[in-house]
Order: structure tokens, then C-alpha cells, then sequence
């Protein structure tokens, strides 16, 4: 259940943004946490080099 906090936080934040008309910067933390969570799972040095 913990990994699922800090997904839950950042979806009531872009919709407490949005619900209070601050659309771009909802925008602009949905892209960024998706932009964290592809790095974390692309990231160089994540794989082992064979």
C-alpha cells in the first residue's frame, strides 16, 4: 500500500489544481511526475552491463 501513496498525492493535487482553475500547473505536475516515473524506470545504471 505505501508504493501507492505518492500516486495518490500527486492525483488529489492535479485535481485540487484543477478544480480551483490553476489548469497549467496541474498540467505541469502530471507531465512531470510522468516524466519522474519514466526516468526511474529507464534511467541509465538501472540495468546490469553483461
Amino acid at each position: 500500500m505505501k508504493a501507492f501513496i505518492p500516486w495518490l498525492v500527486v492525483l488529489a493535487l492535479v485535481i485540487l489544481l484543477n478544480s480551483v482553475g490553476l489548469r497549467p500547473l496541474a498540467t505541469a505536475l502530471a507531465l512531470g511526475w510522468l516524466a519522474y516515473c519514466i526516468w526511474t524506470w529507464v534511467r541509465p545504471g538501472s540495468r546490469r552491463q553483461r
